[in-house]
């Protein structure tokens, strides 16, 4: 947790509401040496429907194989996140750290361990320690409730301000509220979630339903930033329904409501992810890079990740110079269709290249006026089909490596 904020944190914190069926508490495990709460634990009502999605690395933390493990269930009653250690590559003595929390927790509740999600956040390589699972657990149990922004803070590691969103759909005519908190500043890439990211909703929603709802809104959101290219071996988004509103239960699309609801989860992921780039490590513009005209929506997708993975792009983002033939090797290296002379490029709205040559009479004067700004707009067409995509991601300055090069002090 960082002492300075990002010059991209909203102005302001929102406010969210109480989503029935949902218990937040905190305490202080001390995973690492730190004066602050790490251990965030949610207790869901009974019933309550689950959905996930997690990293593909193949180097995942055991959280993360448990999760896997328990999402076929379909139900959830508990969630416990540990922040400062993020349990991986520790060999049984992680997997034996996740069965005490599993353990813990179940008969806490009463209730089967598969209805019991796990999450860890820090630095790789370190085994949670047995001693402070069990010192934190038996403390968080009896804690008080806390607010939406204590546990959002919780669950923090390099970010710098605690990350929250809400949204709300109609059901039936009755109002469902959606919540979700999120953490994640480095180590950013998509492959499926990039960070640790918790959606809570009062509506009633099938299991399978939710899953495939929660898979659409991440492959447009979460799957659609990057701040390093460097994908977790502990990425987790799970979504949680509790089913608490006493709406009509959600099946298929076919059923009233779910287009609404499946466009406020969208929606929401949407929000939590910009939160994400905007606490990049480090980060002093928040990029928007829009690919159009590609021969397919999955081309252009990997041409807009070329770019906005690209170093020299981020960098000279971060200089603020309008070098747009580093937009032009960042397309051509990503080993897609693309042709020269029929490629355009804008900053701003300001086209600056256009069919393999600079725009005659080029004025640079808005574009640098534009990258002065922090909100910064890339356009590329490719001048080949109907394919698009939109990705988001941010400069890349010498802060990032003054957090990266000090992160396990």
């Amino acid at each position: 947790m960082s002492e300075t904020i990002s010059p991209l944190a909203p102005a302001h914190i929102p406010e969210l509401p109480e989503i029935s069926g949902v218990i937040c508490r905190i305490a202080r495990a001390r995973y690492k040496e730190w004066d602050r709460c790490d251990l965030t634990y949610i207790e869901l009502a009974q019933g309550t429907t689950v959905a996930g999605v997690l990293t593909k690395s193949k180097c995942p933390s055991p959280e993360v194989e448990w999760c896997q493990q328990a999402l076929s269930t379909g139900l959830a009653r508990g969630l416990v996140v540990n922040a400062g250690n993020a349990n991986a590559f520790t060999g049984g003595r992680g997997k034996e750290a996740v069965q005490l929390i599993l353990s813990m927790v179940s008969n806490h509740l009463a209730c089967a361990e598969e209805e019991i999600f796990v999450s860890s956040t820090g630095v790789i390589g370190v085994p949670l320690p047995k001693d402070k699972v069990e010192t934190g657990l038996n403390s968080v149990f009896i804690a008080e409730p806390c607010s939406w922004s204590e546990a959002a803070a919780t669950i923090m590691t390099t970010d710098t301000f605690p990350k929250m969103a809400t949204t709300s759909a109609l059901i039936d005519g009755k109002t469902v509220y959606l919540n979700g908190i999120v953490k994640g500043s480095g180590m950013i890439a998509p492959d499926m979630a990039t960070m640790l990211g918790y959606i809570f909703t009062d509506a009633c929603v099938n299991a399978e339903f939710l899953q495939e709802m929660l898979s659409a809104a991440t492959s447009k959101s979460f799957n659609c930033i990057t701040v390093d290219s460097d994908t977790s071996t502990s990425d987790t988004v799970l979504a949680f329904a509790t089913g608490q509103n006493d709406t009509p239960a959600l099946n298929s699309f076919k059923d009233p409501g779910a287009d609404a609801f499946q466009a406020a989860l969208s929606d929401l992921c949407m929000q939590m992810a910009h939160l994400v780039i905007r606490d990049g490590e480090g980060a002093s513009k928040f990029i928007e890079i829009a690919v159009t005209a590609a021969e397919s929506d999955k081309s252009a997708k990997r041409i807009a990740l070329s770019i906005a993975n690209s170093p020299l792009v981020k960098t000279a983002i971060a200089g603020e110079d309008a070098n747009w033939g580093r937009i032009v090797m960042a397309v051509g290296k990503a080993g897609e269709p693309a042709d020269r002379d029929k490629l355009s490029i804008g900053f701003g709205g300001v086209t600056v290249a256009r069919d393999g040559l600079v725009v005659p009479d080029y004025d640079e004067t808005p574009v640098t006026t534009h990258l002065k700004g922090d909100e910064i707009d890339i356009s590329v067409d490719m001048g080949l089909g109907h394919g698009k995509a939109t990705v988001w991601t941010c400069d890349l300055t010498h802060g990032y490596i003054e957090i990266n090069a000090d992160y396990r002090s």
